[in-house]
């Protein structure tokens, strides 16, 4: 007769390879799944359940590092696995850059992943339940909010593919177990017993502590994560209607309205927006930087702030954010110029690309198409008489009272013909000048 443990084994591996299908099942039913496999325990116990599951739909990825001297056997034993198993498997080495080694190789080992990856192919990682817990609690003593202890998802969906983690919910002791069980061969790095590493410490000392007092502290605090992933995705909605509410088409962040959240709300805004195209938000000392050098400084002060790959700064009551090569290109002066436009095509300026279209209304004559015109920088002093409004303006004073950023009047520039003024390149778009050469019905050049 079996005994009650060995039946009580078999029960929760069926419910859990149940719930595997069932997951299975809710992607794409072309979608490629594809695992990343280190050749550690978890993950190959990932292995032999999805070989033994979906083989035809299933590929793996073994990344190299390149950290230790063994590490290339260790990926070449994920692919001798995979050959047994009929399963396809690409090795990809990667060069961790210098700094903080975990971050900087989940970096590198990342930005491989997305190299190989389809669109709606589903990346497969063997994170599991004590990860969860020690990600939580290592987030938790970094001082990280709400999205930060919401920690890992499940199911997260990226920008083209779906990451999935089906033994989040496991822990480590069913896994140890069912890969004794079934002899799964592994490797066992090293590093994860250096006790250099935040994580291993906090493995190997803490958790000992404190599973002493709190036995299910596990299960609490990855408890705990379900819930804040909860509470960030409430916040999200609140955020995203924020958004709308605070910004305008250009990303632009309006004070005004700013000011009428909550204080809460405010750092929210701020701390997404300023997040951008980076993988997490902004420290709370920088965004409050934000605030006080900033958003609170007079209003000709021109307060920058730079974080990250991102310069912030403030005008007519605007938050801008500028990519560094953007900030950059705003302090270079354009030169001087030829250009030849023709309809329906594309030119570029200082500013960006324009399109050459047919006007209703009073626009250049055709005749100026195919010839070479001039584009100057601005100097300074000009003085520009524009179609249908009476006398020469200052084109500082008009540049002035259109609002445009001081740091992008570099790029303003002046089209001519034969020393004649045809008009004025703005972020506003093209500023027609009154000219011989102004027709009705003509072209203008069109700021995309």
């Amino acid at each position: 007769m079996r005994s009650t443990l060995s039946a009580f084994n078999e029960v929760w591996q069926c419910q859990f390879k149940q719930r595997l299908i069932q997951q299975l099942n809710q992607f794409q039913p072309h979608a490629k799944i594809v695992l990343g496999c280190s050749g550690g325990m978890d993950s190959m116990l990932l292995l032999h359940l999805l070989a033994e599951l979906i083989p035809e739909r299933l590929s793996v990825i073994s990344i190299d590092h390149q950290l230790q001297r063994v590490s290339a056997a260790w990926s070449q034993f994920v692919h001798q696995c995979c050959e047994q198993y009929s399963i396809s498997c690409v090795v990809v080495k990667v060069d961790v850059q210098a700094g903080n080694v975990e971050a900087q190789a989940r970096a590198a080992r990342y930005q491989a992943f997305s190299q190989y990856l389809q669109p709606w192919d589903v990346l497969v990682l063997a994170h599991h339940q004590q990860d969860q817990a020690e990600t939580v609690m290592l987030r938790l003593l970094q001082g990280s909010g709400v999205r930060g202890l919401a920690a890992m998802c499940e199911v997260e969906n990226r920008s083209y593919y779906t990451l999935w983690r089906p033994l989040l919910s496991l822990s480590k002791q069913h896994i140890q177990l069912w890969v004794q069980q079934l002899n799964i061969c592994y490797v066992d790095d090293p590093m994860n017993h250096d006790m250099a590493y935040d994580r291993v410490w906090c493995r190997d000392t803490l958790w000992a502590v404190l599973q002493q007092r709190f036995p299910k502290m596990q299960d609490s605090i990855a408890r705990c994560a379900m819930l804040m992933q909860d509470a960030d995705d409430i916040l999200q909605d609140v955020l995203q209607q924020d958004f709308i509410f605070c910004m305008d088409a250009q990303q632009r962040i309006e004070l005004d309205k700013l000011a009428q959240l909550s204080n809460a709300r405010q750092r929210q805004v701020l701390s997404a927006w300023m997040q951008a195209a980076q993988p997490y938000r902004p420290p709370l000392a920088m965004v409050q930087r934000l605030q006080q050098e900033v958003i609170a400084a007079r209003e000709d002060a021109q307060s920058i702030l730079h974080y990250a790959d991102y310069y912030f700064v403030r005008f007519a009551n605007q938050l801008y954010r500028y990519s560094e090569q953007d900030w950059l290109n705003f302090q270079t002066i354009p030169q001087m110029q030829q250009i030849r436009f023709r309809l329906g095509q594309h030119a570029q300026t200082a500013l960006g690309q324009v399109l050459i279209q047919r006007t209703q209304d009073m626009g250049l004559d055709a005749a100026l198409l195919a010839q070479p015109l001039s584009l100057f920088p601005r100097q300074g002093g000009e003085k520009i008489q524009f179609y249908a409004r009476a006398g020469h303006r200052v084109l500082k004073k008009e540049l002035q009272t259109a609002k445009i950023a001081p740091w992008m009047r570099h790029q303003i520039q002046i089209l001519m013909y034969h020393n004649v003024v045809l008009g004025v390149f703005t972020p506003q778009g093209f500023w027609l000048a009154a000219s011989p050469y102004c027709q009705a019905q003509g072209w203008l050049p069109y700021l995309q």
